[in-house]
């Protein structure tokens, strides 16, 4: 007789294949491996029904009582249960009718050009037991971010040897969807690093896993910036600066500074007369985007952007029609 599969091994299967593949799967992971713990706390024999989904989805640790969050958490589950169709046909798969649709991806918070230079100030001004060098770390690391629009996972784990100031060129490797790319530097960019670094070396003894932005903290001097430090650093300096949030998040976040770079990318061509449709596959790679429709969401996702969405359409319904023989 075969042994029965517990629902937990089917998930942890499916999270290792899908990373394999270049999924991060940080959030969907926990969401999944939680469904499958609940299902196999039933010891149910039957095939998943969306009735299963939608008990475990009301559940969450939050106790939330909105359908909004539910639908959220059933949402993840849906390509899984199309990865258990291949064992038990009749595994059902959760859709909108359920709890309703999600929303779409929230508008981000697009930094004016001001706001950016004055969280580079405030960065540059933090306080250090070696002087300069925290207020140069954070000062270069959004510097970096908002020039290039760099995740900030890409930019914490890039290592000294990836920088190359000679050629102005950044190895980024094997991030988000396993992909690798190169990213050309600005002059100006350039520039700041080169200075950075001359500062950091200056106090550390630089190896070959020396990452290029390091902690300043006492004992880990030299070490790898904690992602978890920076962003308690950033909102430390955003509600010192006090900005009027714009964006449909809680506040405006890092990774703003990625969206606020492909905006004022866009915005650039548009205002040069380029046609911004034959650039879109250039900044998609540029900056990592796994599909190009990622990037194209930018033109109907952002405020800033709709003006130029709505500019390509009538320019399009301007145009004489074509006779049909």
């Amino acid at each position: 007789m075969n042994a029965i599969i517990t629902m937990e091994s089917h998930a942890k299967n499916y999270l290792n294949e899908r990373r394999q593949l270049g999924f991060g799967l940080r959030s969907p992971g926990y969401t999944v491996l939680s469904f499958a713990r609940y299902i196999d706390a039933l010891n149910s024999q039957e095939p998943l029904t969306v009735e299963m989904m939608a008990d475990w989805a009301r559940q969450d640790l939050g106790h939330s009582d909105d359908p909004a969050t539910w639908a959220r958490r059933l949402k993840k589950l849906r390509s899984f249960c199309r990865y258990l169709q291949q064992f038990e046909p009749r595994t059902e798969v959760p859709d909108d009718s359920i709890f309703g649709r999600v929303g779409q991806r929230l508008a981000p918070h697009i930094y004016s050009e001001q706001e950016i230079i004055d969280l580079l100030v405030a960065a540059h001004n933090l306080d250090s037991f070696i002087p300069g060098l925290r207020g140069a770390t954070y000062e270069t690391l959004f510097g970096l971010m908002a020039s290039t629009g760099l995740r900030i996972s890409e930019a914490l784990h890039l290592l000294d040897s990836d920088v190359d100031l000679k050629l102005g060129l950044l190895s980024i490797r094997k991030t988000k969807f396993a992909k690798s790319r190169y990213v050309p530097l600005h002059p100006t960019t350039i520039k700041a690093l080169k200075q950075y670094r001359v500062l950091r070396n200056a106090n550390i003894h630089v190896t070959e896993d020396t990452t290029f932005f390091i902690s300043t903290r006492g004992r880990l001097l030299g070490h790898r910036l904690d992602s978890r430090q920076v962003r308690r650093v950033f909102i430390g300096l955003r509600n010192q600066l006090g900005w009027i949030n714009r964006g449909a998040h809680n506040g405006p976040r890092i990774h703003d500074l990625r969206h606020t770079f492909v905006v004022r990318r866009v915005l650039l061509w548009q205002a040069e007369g380029m046609d911004v449709d034959r650039q879109m596959l250039a900044l998609s790679t540029y900056v990592g985007h796994a599909m190009i429709t990622n990037t194209y969401w930018y033109l109907t996702g952002i405020p800033e952007l709709m003006a130029v969405a709505a500019h390509s359409f009538e320019t399009f319904a301007q145009l004489p029609e074509m006779g049909h023989d």
